[in-house]
């Protein structure tokens, strides 16, 4: 496998220009927040489960990854989808399954024009293209950059 800093060396050099990167600061996290916003509006098993479970099952498979790759990046990540998972369980309790659902599609589309823009701009084809593992890299490089700032090693 990999190592952080490998990913992330070649995850940061398709994503040079201060546009484009300024771009993913918002839409990234904008995206993670869309997939498990809309991951929680998925049908359950009321006896058996509560909404989010389906959430709750993704962000453990991701945080797992995030963990292999860096026990520090995964628990910071584990912080990250308790926040944003906080905020889906109090969108869908205001605003129902269907809305939180239409609510997060159109953000979705809205931040994937936005990523595709930046790139547009970087003058690169955006890195999942070239691997999905990307998909995940992205929220993580973004992260990194957050505790290399807190200066906290991963």
């Amino acid at each position: 496998m990999r190592s952080v800093h490998d990913w992330f060396a070649s995850y940061g050099a398709d994503h040079q220009h201060p546009v484009n990167r300024a771009i993913h600061w918002v839409c990234v996290p904008a995206i993670l927040w869309c997939v498990i916003a809309a991951l929680w509006t998925l049908p359950v098993i009321p006896a058996l489960m509560r909404p989010g479970f389906w959430a709750f099952v993704a962000m453990f498979g991701a945080f797992m990854f995030y963990f292999r790759l860096s026990r520090m990046l995964g628990m910071a990540m584990a912080l990250a989808f308790v926040v944003f998972g906080l905020l889906s369980e109090a969108l869908y309790r205001a605003l129902g399954p269907t809305h939180l659902l239409w609510l997060a599609g159109g953000v979705f589309v809205a931040a994937w024009v936005g990523q595709f823009v930046g790139h547009v701009i970087e003058g690169r084809r955006p890195s999942f293209l070239t691997d999905l593992a990307y998909l995940l890299i992205g929220p993580a490089w973004l992260m990194g950059k957050l505790l290399r700032r807190a200066g906290i090693a991963y």
